[in-house]
């Protein structure tokens, strides 16, 4: 019998079994939400609960789990004991995960199909953690969220997240329906969801988020000191979550992605070289996965050339070969453009920069995700009663 995937190997998106659009559908029904599918089996496990929280943190995945292990002993022991894998959506990036999280759609249907996606029928390329007011939040992602829905049934709901993320175009779109609390570093998230949790008596859902872990990976490398520094504080916020549960309540842990370091020998610059640029017009996405938007009748040609120049560090294929695939779940034609003509997924730990056309930071960062391996794709749910 063959054990789990391991880091490097491919993990497709579980979407309808076991993946991170399944979460909130589940916790709904939970909470007695009409036509609410729990596809996770969450009724057996938390039957007579009134009140959930579900925390996702990001950066967190799955194979990430061991290494902070040393540091963060409450996650370890409630990813042994109460913790399962699903899968993220893909590409396995925030902005995708969390509307897909928030919404429990894959992100075909809500739109929000990568980091960075060129709005089509223009050159511009809008960057999801960047966007405030345009385009039209409603417009661009249309589906609504599993909040609103919660709500509307008599859910009471709360958002806890950053100050400076409330009102935000991605904040719009993933987490629309909840009353918005703003708090800053893990003690104060901490106590605002159990303070949204233990208020009212009836069906009660406090959605929280907690970026720190990936910011440091990304600055600093998975397992550098400062990330150690940063799991030691998402076990500080676990603890004070379980310690603090009221008794009908329950905490959920999950998480958007997990990361990579990339070796700077794994990196290409498609805008140093000629042979990247030569019949691209616009390019999106992010350095695990690239979308080409290409000029009329050269696809085949921009096929050719970057198979060419990547060989075996990347799949260079088709949108239609990715859509017929599963990768982004049903797309209906009104998203089809937003995805590039020519998807680029990197292999193993290799990534493709943009040095002059994305801000030099993207090029300096030390682990990164967005690809389909277990590393990125794997992530957490934990189930604590309390």
């Amino acid at each position: 019998m063959s054990g789990p995937p391991g880091p490097l190997e491919i993990v497709a998106p579980r979407y309808g079994e076991a993946s991170l659009a399944d979460v909130l559908p589940a916790v709904l029904a939970v909470l007695g939400v009409p036509g609410a599918a729990d596809t996770l089996g969450l009724r057996a496990t938390l039957d007579g609960v009134r009140r959930i929280a579900v925390l996702l943190v990001d950066g967190l995945g799955w194979h990430q789990i061991p290494t902070a292990a040393p540091y963060a002993p409450t996650l370890a022991g409630l990813a042994a004991t109460a913790g399962r894998p699903l899968t993220s959506a893909f590409p396995s990036t925030t902005p995708t995960s969390l509307v897909t999280l928030g919404t429990g759609t894959a992100p075909g249907a809500h739109g929000v199909l990568g980091f960075t996606l060129r709005i089509p029928g223009t050159d511009r390329v809008l960057n999801h953690v960047e966007w405030v007011a345009d385009p039209e939040p409603l417009h661009w992602q249309p589906v609504p969220t599993q909040l609103q829905r919660a709500q509307a049934a008599g859910v009471a709901v709360t958002v806890v997240s950053r100050p400076e993320f409330g009102g935000s175009g991605l904040t719009v779109a993933a987490n629309r329906g909840g009353d918005y609390r703003g708090a800053t570093g893990v003690d104060a998230l901490a106590g605002q969801m159990l303070t949204a949790l233990a208020a009212g008596s009836g069906p009660t859902l406090v959605s929280g988020y907690h970026p720190d872990l990936d910011r440091h990976g990304h600055l600093t490398g998975v397992d550098s000191v400062p990330w150690r520094t940063a799991a030691a504080d998402v076990d500080r916020l676990l603890a004070r979550l379980v310690d603090g549960l009221p008794p009908d309540a329950a905490l959920l842990v999950t998480a958007d992605h997990g990361q990579l370091d990339i070796p700077v020998g794994h990196r290409v610059d498609l805008d140093t070289d000629p042979r990247l640029r030569a019949g691209v017009t616009v390019v999106a996405g992010e350095p695990r996965v690239r979308y080409l938007h290409v000029e009329p009748g050269a696809r085949d040609d921009v096929i050719a050339g970057w198979s060419t120049v990547l060989g075996d560090t990347a799949r260079v294929r088709t949108r239609e070969e990715m859509v017929a695939d599963g990768w982004f779940g049903p797309v209906p034609e009104e998203h089809l453009a937003r995805i590039g003509d020519v998807v680029v997924v990197s292999n193993g730990t290799h990534a493709v920069l943009a040095s002059r056309s994305e801000p030099p930071m993207a090029s300096r960062l030390v682990a990164y995700h967005g690809a389909d391996t277990a590393a990125e794709m794997t992530i957490p749910l934990l189930v604590v009663r309390g």
